[in-house]
């Protein structure tokens, strides 16, 4: 373990995340409640390449160069098809496509762009902005965000790879291509059924069309000058493997880079999906020449698990959404992937290509301002008992928690709320404690003496006594208020700041009906003694 002299500074313990020690989050101690978030100030240079075409670079504040939290580690050159380092998963972000696919959750361009924007800021390394062909808006803030987003560069080279959704005919992908065409990094991505159910049912197409049509979908693709082509086979987790081998043959001859594995119907357990990427990546004529995706829905509540089972098996790309919103139960979150490859990447994932040491360029930073954004955009608020973004992830009540918490926050969190951007501070006595019928004597009394109350033995048995009475039929736990509240009842005890020592009121009999403003001069006096000694006195009119 590496400390840099900023972190020192800062007080952080840092947990190494990956082989390269220049790369750390802090997940074992607390931020000091002293330090606050930066707000994120760029400073934009403008570049132009060619006639008519110009990149913006965006450079981080001083601040955020000096603390660790807000470094982003590098990543590999993007290639399409290829990553240099085979340990490199790249995060695919989909909130703009499929997250949008959540009932009630429509976004406008505007609204759009905001998230395009934060997610850059996130690192993501593809943002699905869109359907182009869904409708004129759609189109519009896809292009949008292939124009905008797509030609800021920050500083370390990074720049987001902007991709556009299209069903497998002419018509879809053109309009795909026209709305990401102007990013720097464009990509188009494809699809069609290949499962049973969907050849027969809602296509009516045979296996042999099925294939005819996917082939031409990427060569058309490629005739319009799109070199970054994704192909997806959908409902590939209830689709025969066989098949499976000889549409993914085929679109890698005609030209796809990525090939996405669905798990459309949230349908197959991590084992199933793991060993299914597995055979695809040993059994696919080319499969070293792509790059293996996953995309999995939520339905089971396995979605997380299978696109980590995914990465487990050789999976280097992972289609995700913030806050796991997405259609029916919503796709894979894309802070839990985020932070399992942070935590656990560089020792639990030696079944694939590579030393096994997985990790992303994702900065956790900026999960709690993105997730709030698209809470707030979509509508779509999480459960508290979300993992890392919900209210209850970093909040203990229960005794037991309580103490330890005070004692050392290693006991009960894996990771610190400031290194997803949840900065605590001292609420909650610096450690998330929620005051409630499950609460401890410590936890009690810790919070008592932080707001300035020091009560003997006897005095505290028949307060907590009283408490847990109160807090057996209070929902919600106990906010500092009513807890000074209570013991200002129980005892006659105030916490006192300050006292007025006198006090003359002077009567005011309204406007001078001849213009001479107030008919009295002085509405009150006041005199005031603080604890420390301050006087103070003053009048008005």
């Amino acid at each position: 373990m590496k400390l840099s002299l900023a972190s020192a500074a800062l007080g952080l313990q840092l947990y190494t995340i990956s082989h390269n020690p220049s790369s750390a989050l802090a997940f074992r101690h607390t931020t000091p409640a002293s330090f606050v978030t930066p707000k994120l100030t760029t400073t934009t240079t403008t570049l132009h390449s060619t006639p008519g075409e110009s990149s913006s670079i965006l450079h981080l504040t001083d601040d955020q160069k000096a603390s660790p939290l807000y470094l982003r580690r590098p990543r590999p050159i993007y290639t399409p098809g290829s990553i240099p380092d085979p340990d490199y998963v790249r995060i695919f972000d989909t909130t703009l496509r499929d997250g949008e696919q959540s009932p009630g959750a429509t976004l406008t361009s505007s609204e759009k762009l905001d998230i395009a924007r934060q997610l850059a800021k996130l690192g993501v390394d593809i943002i699905e902005a869109g359907f182009p062909i869904a409708s004129p808006d759609d189109f519009a803030a896809v292009k949008q965000i292939g124009d905008l987003v797509g030609n800021e560069i920050w500083e370390d080279g990074y720049v987001p790879v902007i991709c556009g959704l299209s069903r497998a005919n002419e018509k879809d992908i053109l309009r795909a291509w026209e709305a990401v065409k102007g990013a720097k990094l464009p990509r188009v991505h494809t699809f069609i059924a290949t499962s049973k159910i969907h050849m027969e049912t809602k296509l009516m197409k045979t296996p042999a069309q099925i294939i005819e049509i996917a082939t031409n979908a990427v060569l058309y693709a490629k005739s319009l000058g799109c070199d970054d082509i994704e192909f997806s086979p959908e409902d590939a987790g209830r689709s025969d493997p066989e098949f499976l081998y000889e549409v993914l043959d085929a679109v890698i001859k005609a030209g796809a880079t990525t090939l996405n594995i669905p798990d459309t119907t949230g349908w197959n357990m991590p084992w199933e999906f793991g060993g299914l990427i597995r055979q695809l990546r040993e059994n696919t004529p080319g499969a070293e020449n792509v790059i293996f995706s996953t995309h999995c829905q939520n339905d089971l509540g396995l979605a997380t698990a299978n696109s980590l089972a995914g990465a487990n098996a050789g999976a280097r790309q992972l289609e995700c959404t913030i806050n796991g919103i997405g259609e029916r139960a919503g796709n894979a979150s894309l802070e839990e992937i985020v932070m399992a490859l942070a935590l656990k990447g560089d020792t639990h994932f030696r079944d694939g290509p590579g030393t096994g040491r997985l990790f992303t360029s994702v900065n956790p930073v900026y999960i709690t301002p993105t997730s709030k954004m698209v809470v707030e955009y979509t509508g779509m608020k999480c459960q508290p008992h979300k993992a890392i973004v919900g209210a209850n992830a970093f909040q203990h009540e229960s005794g037991i928690h309580q103490d330890g918490m005070i004692k050392n926050k290693g006991t009960y969190e894996i990771m610190t709320p400031e290194s997803i951007g949840l900065m605590r501070g001292d609420s909650q006595s610096g450690a998330g404690i929620v005051l409630g019928k499950h609460s401890g004597r410590n936890a009690v009394s810790t919070r008592l003496r932080e707001l300035g109350y020091t009560l003997d033995t006897d005095k505290f048995n028949a307060f907590f006594g009283r408490f847990k009475e109160i807090a057996e039929k209070k929902k919600g736990g106990f906010e500092d208020e009513e807890l000074e509240a209570l013991v200002t009842d129980q005892y006659g005890v105030y916490n006192t700041y300050c006292e007025v020592t006198g006090c003359q009121v002077y009567d005011w009999n309204g406007w001078d009906p001849h213009g001479n403003g107030y008919n009295g001069r002085t509405r009150w006096c006041r005199a005031i003694h603080s604890q420390d000694g301050y006087r103070a006195g003053g009048c008005g009119l």
